[in-house]
């Protein structure tokens, strides 16, 4: 009989008692633990882009391409592509398999154990779990509960002597831009600094992209297919980068990264960009127009974004956390985002979907705010 191999004992030291992410859970599961029709599911839970992926790119998903073939590790297509598109050169683009392994890849290449890793929460969680799985120290400036605005003096103090910075802009899940005065001044510390612009394209804002590109600035700026192009499923993301970084990031990725369906989705989808573009707008525009619902209603308060989503602070007229209010309007089919940050427990994030959903989504929070009324018990 073999010798058992004695997991606790193997694991890696920054591993032990370390929480794994949080995702979202699969519709079809959620619907059947809430006994909901799937198909009468309004799915807010994700900021996935509701019209899913655009015409070409569906056509590319049907065929031309050859499954059988291994991708091309130099991602030519793909990089040329969008080097076209952001009128940048090729040399300083990376992609991989959504912009999560564009982030442990930053971690893998650069991050030793010990080092300094800085954050604003609250924000998107693999920044803080890359961390933790690479043994570095996560340093928090957190951000103004007010607001939701970045602390700049703070996290300006924290990325002096940090090895990188992480900041998404727009943020997940507040919203917000990060100022272009605070990116200088970031710059100016000596860090890496790593903006995740997932959400730029629903965004007022400017991209960092040709910063980034231009080899001037210790920066990447991360983009993705999966909000903009709604092809989160196939997981396909880049980074733009100063070429020594890029170089290092080609040489130590994973080889196949992007697959081949994904590449001719992702090339088909900057065919299609302006149609994607539209759409963006249009998200954009409904977001202005649940705010004003939710502003309008009595039970939640949006704060402002400039992404395709709303964090909204549950009134005080509500009982529970945003737990409660979760599972209320999961029993009406509506799915929204709760988070376990102690500062978050009284928010709700709701994504931005068609017209048509954001009507339930209204409809239902009326009807579970009745509910909830009255009921808190935590004063």
């Amino acid at each position: 009989m073999s010798a058992r191999f004695d997991v606790d004992a193997a694991l890696r030291p920054a591993l032990r008692g370390m929480e794994g992410y949080e995702p979202i859970e699969p519709p079809e599961e959620a619907a059947a633990r809430y006994g909901v029709v799937p198909e009468d599911v309004v799915k807010v839970d994700g900021n996935e882009n509701p019209y899913g992926p655009s015409p070409r790119a569906l056509k590319a998903l049907a065929g031309g391409y050859e499954a059988h073939r291994y991708p091309d590790p130099d991602q030519r297509r793909l990089r040329a592509a969008l080097a076209a598109r952001h009128h940048i050169p090729e040399s300083s683009i990376v992609a991989g398999a959504g912009a999560d392994e564009l982030i442990d890849l930053v971690f893998r290449v650069f991050v030793d154990p010990g080092d300094r890793v800085v954050i604003a929460s609250p924000t998107f969680g693999m920044y803080g779990f890359g961390a933790r799985l690479y043994g570095a120290t996560l340093v928090d400036a957190p951000r103004d509960e007010a607001e939701w605005s970045i602390d700049a003096d703070a996290l300006v103090d924290a990325a002096e002597g940090a090895k990188m910075v992480f900041v998404p802009s727009p943020n997940n899940p507040t919203g917000g831009l990060l100022p272009r005065d605070v990116c200088e001044r970031l710059l100016a510390s000596g860090a890496l600094l790593v903006v995740d612009e997932a959400y730029i394209e629903f965004a007022h804002g400017e991209s960092l992209v040709p910063l980034a590109a231009s080899g001037n600035a210790s920066l990447i700026v991360l983009r993705t297919f999966s909000k903009w192009a709604g092809l989160a499923g196939l997981r396909v993301g880049y980074g733009v980068m100063p070429r020594p970084i890029a170089d290092a990031f080609m040489q130590w990725k994973q080889p196949y990264g992007v697959n081949l369906a994904a590449e001719a989705a992702a090339i088909a989808s900057i065919e299609d960009a302006s149609l994607l573009d539209e759409r963006a707008c249009e998200i954009a525009g409904e977001r202005g127009r649940l705010e004003a619902g939710l502003r309008d209603g009595e039970w939640l308060d949006p704060a402002p974004s400039e992404a395709n989503f709303l964090l909204c602070r549950m009134s005080d007229r509500l009982g529970g956390d945003g737990a409660a209010l979760r599972e209320a309007l999961a029993r009406r089919g509506v799915f929204v985002r709760f988070f376990s940050d102690p500062r978050l427990r009284r928010h709700v994030r709701i994504s931005v979907g068609r017209p048509t959903d954001t009507d339930r989504v209204l409809a239902a929070l009326e009807e579970a705010g009745r509910e909830l009324e009255g009921t808190r018990d935590d004063e």
